[in-house]
């Protein structure tokens, strides 16, 4: 790749701001700060939401079994936050029933579930979701039939949210930041934090993109790191650091499985009887996702893959509550594994640290200027973010100005009224492309589904290029013009989201190198070594006895048959 113009002029950019990660918090800081007329540059080493963010279990909840841990504060903050998200990100953001089982043995009996429940319910006095339900045996087998019977003794119904694609969430509000003056630098590693006279005074970036670039020096007064799992990389070598870590995160891994005898057709939140932890089984993206582990985590951050036991834990727990589902190893799609960015701690038990974000100011450790956020939730991404910004604005001496974040829509959602569900009707009914199609670009754009329709000025743009998704063409035209993409991989995984299918985009990747070649100028060397790279990234999210049925680096002869 060429090098990218912004490098060249970005030391002679004034900002206010630096925001080192484009993880949900990051963006959603960025969009904050930029609302609230600060210079931000927003910067990350890979692209937007492309870690810990991609890698949840992909809920918008108010954190139930934080209330076992007496963390009432948090909950109410996440509940709150829940509420906002279903209003201003409809398309994204959407209420999803989930059963809890209550078996003999149980370590939470119905009593407890029940006290869980109303306190929850209490919590969440200003939502817009249905309360709790306690069913009795025949009503929870009812409801899923599949569940084992032996010692049932109920189960409680109650709702949250699910956001399908958190990927998509951190782009939006990428590009609300970028839309209210924020500058986006993906693909951009901070070597060094600038440190001058015991003040933070910028960063020493260096263009990934191009190969041999060197490090170009960006400063402002204000720099907040929220690099997720890698924060405590990213302060290496700042002066007056402490010797002891921030960040002691666990790691969560999940399976992706097609549909099996008895699946729940509403998410399911039961106990793992290994050890009692809470996991889910949840209808995902014509799919379902199991997950999460919580356990310690000591490795390379940027190559995570789910571990054989782990895999072993997911599927027991699954077979066991589920006992027609008969899952093994040949089932599961694909596994996926992330850790989470929670505070450093010694000792004790994984699942017990809190989820509770922190800003580390450094100004205590002799470097003004410098702050680092620690832990956080999906959830709670807006929340973090104006309590960021208001520290940032008085670091930097300003007014408090309030955050409009609160009440302010996200690029897709719909009008004033945020009514998705009429704009998704009338969407599919008028785009003039399949149904399917129609409804993937409503689901993953929300109202800027037109704008990808404006770019189908041709049939192959407004052809399916994955049979999975219904995806078009002309997204990926959109990605690279409108979303800031700049690889195949970010195309794929974190815009089309054609990469989270059953096959993980395998056969689509080569497609959409083609329309970038016919489209974008592509040369036949650019799509092969972007494919090549795409099919290098996703090798991990495979099992390794399922890889060599599809794991073929292209060639020029392939690109050839394109």
């Amino acid at each position: 790749m060429t090098a990218r113009p912004v490098f060249a002029n970005l030391p002679d950019r004034a900002f206010d701001l630096i925001v080192i990660g484009a993880g949900i918090n990051g963006a959603g800081i960025a969009r904050d700060a930029a609302a609230r007329g600060l210079r931000v540059l927003l910067v990350d080493k890979g692209d937007i939401g492309g870690g810990t963010t991609s890698w949840s279990t992909r809920l918008i909840h108010g954190g139930l079994r934080y209330l076992e841990h007496g963390e009432i504060g948090l909950v109410r903050e996440s509940l709150r936050e829940r509420e906002r998200l279903l209003r201003i990100v409809p398309h994204l953001v959407r209420p999803l029933p989930l059963l809890i089982p209550i078996y003999t043995g149980d370590q939470r009996g119905p009593w407890l579930i029940r006290a869980g429940m109303l306190a929850y319910d209490l919590l969440s006095y200003d939502k817009s979701l249905a309360r709790h339900e306690m069913l009795s045996r025949a009503e929870s087998l009812a409801r899923l039939p599949g569940l084992n019977p032996d010692g049932l003794r109920g189960a409680a119904l109650y709702y949250d949210a699910q956001v399908e694609f958190p990927e998509r969430l951190a782009v939006e509000n990428a590009l609300a930041a970028s839309a209210a003056g924020a500058t986006l630098l993906t693909y951009a590693r901070v070597e060094r934090i600038v440190v001058e006279a015991g003040r933070a005074r910028g960063v020493e970036l260096v263009d990934l993109l191009q190969a041999g670039a060197g490090p170009v020096v960006v400063r402002a007064p204000v720099i907040i790191n929220v690099a997720g799992p890698w924060v405590d990389e990213v302060l290496a070598g700042v002066p007056g650091r402490e010797p002891a870590p921030l960040l002691g995160g666990t790691k969560g891994s999940h399976l992706v499985v097609g549909g099996f005898a008895g699946a729940p057709d509403q998410a399911l939140y039961a106990a793992a009887r290994e050890d009692g932890r809470p996991f889910f089984i949840i209808p995902w993206n014509d799919q379902y996702l199991i997950g999460t582990t919580d356990v310690w985590f000591h490795g390379d951050l940027d190559c995570l893959v789910a571990s054989e036991a782990e895999i072993d834990y997911l599927l027991a727990e699954t077979n066991r509550v589920i006992p027609g589902a008969g899952l093994s190893r040949a089932a599961i799609h694909y596994t996926y594994a992330g850790v989470r960015p929670l505070p450093f701690v010694p000792a004790g038990r994984a699942g017990a640290i809190t989820r509770r974000h922190l800003l580390h100011d450094h100004g205590r450790d002799g470097v003004t200027g410098l702050f680092s956020v620690v832990g956080g939730k999906l959830t709670t991404y807006r929340e973090l973010a104006v309590h960021a910004v208001d520290r940032a604005q008085r670091a930097l001496g300003l007014p408090l100005t309030p955050s409009t974040t609160e009440r302010t829509p996200l690029p897709g959602t719909p009008g004033a009224d945020g009514d998705f569900a009429l704009f998704r009707r009338r969407f599919v009914a008028e785009s003039g492309v399949p149904e399917r199609s129609a409804g993937h670009l409503a689901d993953t754009y929300g109202v800027r589904a037109n704008d990808v329709l404006a770019l189908a000025t041709t049939d192959d743009l407004r052809r399916s290029f994955d049979d999975a998704s219904g995806a078009i063409g002309a997204e990926v035209l959109f990605a690279f013009a409108h979303e800031a993409a700049q690889t195949l991989t970010d195309v794929l995984m974190r815009r089309t989201m054609v990469g989270l299918g059953p096959e993980l985009g395998i056969g689509a990747d080569q497609v959409a190198a083609d329309i970038a070649a016919r489209h974008l100028g592509w040369e036949r060397g650019r799509c092969i070594q972007e494919v090549d790279a795409y099919r290098a990234y996703v090798e991990r999210f495979r099992l390794r006895h399922h890889v060599a049925s599809w794991y073929k680096r292209p060639t020029a002869a392939d690109s050839d048959q394109q």
